[in-house]
């Protein structure tokens, strides 16, 4: 099913974790947390949404860590229903598309559900305190050629680790529903 995230609450808290990488190295949020910021983001191997962006997400992402913004990616889906979602995938998807964050297994949902995602992809930006700032897309190429995109999470991101603010406007993230168990 097809879901766009909602719109940003500003200054919600970044609730804690400790998920491990499917290897068992665990992470938490203030271990991810970078000088000037966290990005989450909730993904999964199978995800056509996640597979469209996933090249240009990595790139991102090394991008805003040489920003100071931490980040981890996060998957939640029932693997059981979808078995390339499983562990032992993430880490193929992972070493695939050059993914080098951490690549997180939210084996019961829990921290899924205390982020309030919907999708994959599902982003979460916050500033160097732990409060959310963004909560859009990656850009707006999407599933479209990325030639000419604008890389809005890039630029807000950015905009958190210049100014501690996210832009106010901001568009939803679009993919394919959190498989629930």
């Amino acid at each position: 099913m097809l879901l766009n995230t909602p719109v940003c609450d500003f200054g919600a808290s970044a609730p804690d974790f400790a998920l491990p990488t499917p290897d068992g190295t665990v992470h938490s949020r203030d271990s991810v947390m970078g000088e000037k910021g966290l990005l989450i983001a909730f993904i999964c191997n199978h995800c056509p949404y996640v597979i469209a962006i996933i090249d240009r997400l990595v790139a991102d992402l090394e991008a805003l860590r040489a920003q100071g913004i931490g980040a981890a990616c996060i998957m939640s889906n029932d693997w059981q229903s979808y078995p390339a979602d499983s562990p032992e995938m993430m880490t193929q998807f992972a070493a695939k598309h050059g993914l080098t964050v951490p690549y997180l297994v939210d084996a019961d949902q829990s921290v899924a559900r205390a982020y309030d995602a919907v999708c994959t992809p599902d982003f979460f930006g916050f500033d160097a305190k732990g409060s959310l700032q963004y909560r859009g897309r990656l850009d707006d190429a999407g599933m479209k050629d990325p030639a000419s995109r604008t890389p809005e999470l890039r630029e807000a991101m950015t905009a958190v680790a210049q100014f501690g603010e996210g832009p106010k406007v901001q568009h939803p993230s679009m993919g394919c529903s959190l498989k629930w168990r």
